[in-house]
Order: structure tokens, then sequence, then C-alpha cells
């Protein structure tokens, strides 16, 4: 009887066991899966300054207090160059990610290309953006997502804007995929707020209206991971 009670014991140690690995293996999947969600504002693998660590395509909008001569059509510097204080406008073109004209600071207009980000129209992203603001304390700048409805004519931009501010301290990455990447607006006049990724076919003539109080470096990070966008 005292073996097969010894038996019995480690019998139920060995299940106890095996189901304590079983629950510590589900927890782990569960934190896995919400860490690679963006919709969970992190990532498993984000580096310390706020943005998801790995490959991405980076892109910097430079402030500066004068103009370049310089045209870079067709730059292959992964940089634009903006007035320090002023308005700048970003044409949008669908394609890999790329700068088409690197020089916003000769007639107001410079130009990017990048993926269609929702070509689903799903409202998650195939692709996410995060950005931050660098350079000497002070400086501030507002991005809006713009288009143009093709049957009037009329300018839409989104009603959300990326509003980057240079604080004092260590500079953070935000997703700001919402922001850059789609339009919020009732164009259809039916007093609703509708959703349309970059490169709906619904608008056309898709631009970033860069307004620049101040900023010297806007940092923008791409990355191959998915955010959901309500």
């Amino acid at each position: 009887m005292a073996s097969k009670k010894k038996i019995n014991a480690s019998a139920n140690n060995i299940l106890a066991s095996l189901a304590a690995l079983v629950i510590l293996a589900a927890i782990t999947a569960i934190i896995a899966i919400k860490s690679q969600d963006t919709r969970f504002g992190t990532s498993a693998t984000a580096a310390g300054n706020g943005a998801p660590s790995g490959p991405h395509y980076n892109l910097n909008i430079i402030g500066v207090p004068k103009g370049k001569s310089a045209d870079m059509i067709g730059s292959s510097g992964r940089r634009i160059f903006v007035a320090l204080v002023g308005t700048c406008k970003i044409n949008l073109s669908q394609g890999t990610f790329q700068v088409l004209d690197g020089n916003c600071t000769d007639n107001g207009q410079s130009a990017f290309q990048l993926p269609n980000p929702d070509p689903a129209g799903s409202g998650t992203t195939v692709y996410s953006v995060w950005a931050r603001a660098l350079g000497k304390p002070g400086g501030s700048s507002t991005t809006t997502t713009c288009a143009t409805d093709p049957l009037t004519g009329e300018e839409w931009c989104s009603i959300y804007q990326m509003v980057s501010v240079r604080s004092k301290g260590k500079s953070t990455f935000t997703n700001v995929s919402k922001e850059l990447l789609y339009i919020f607006a009732d164009i259809n006049g039916d007093g609703m707020t509708e959703r349309y990724g970059l490169f709906d076919s619904a608008l056309e003539d898709y631009f970033w209206s860069y307004s620049n109080s101040g900023l010297k470096l806007l940092q923008l990070r791409f990355y191959q991971v998915p955010t959901a966008v309500i």
C-alpha cells in the first residue's frame, strides 16, 4: 500500500507540474500577443525610445533658417528640408518608400513616396509610422493629412493632426499612424465622420500639410507592423 501511495503521489506531482507549465505557457503567449499588437500601445521588441526595434524606413524632416538652392528632385536621401518657420506641402504618391523632392524651401512643396498603408480599407494598417521631435527644445510642428475630392475639387483635411513638440529631456516615439496614414472627414455631408486611408480612390492628390514653428528635426520611422485605427 505504501508503494502505491508513493506512486500516486508522484503521479499527482507530475500532473500538477504539467498543469503549471501549461498555464505559464498560456500566460506567456497572451502577453506576447498583446505586446506585439500595436493596439495595446507597445511592441514585444519595443526599444527604450518608444518605437519598435527592427528594420524600418527612416525619414527626417529638417527645419532650416535659410532656404536651400538645390532642387533635390529625385533625391536618394531620406530627408526633406523645410523652413524653420512656415508651411510645407509634402505631396504623397504611392510606391516604395522614397523621397522624390527633398527641398521644400524653394517653392513650399516637396514630394514623398510610400506604400498604400491599408489596401483592404479595413482600418488596420500593413505598416505603421512613429514620430518624435528632436533638436533644440522649444520648437513644434503640426502635420495634417489632406486630399482633394475628384468630383467637386474641394480640398479635405483630417480632423486629426500630428502635433510634435520638442520638450526638454528625452524625446520618445509615438505611434502616429492614425494622423498620417488616414483622413477622417465628413465628405459626403451625412453628419458622420468617415475614414479614408491614404490613396483611397474616393479622394486624390494626397499630401501632408506641415506647419513648422521652430522644430529643427522631426523624425519619422516606418515599421512593418500593423496598427488598428479606430
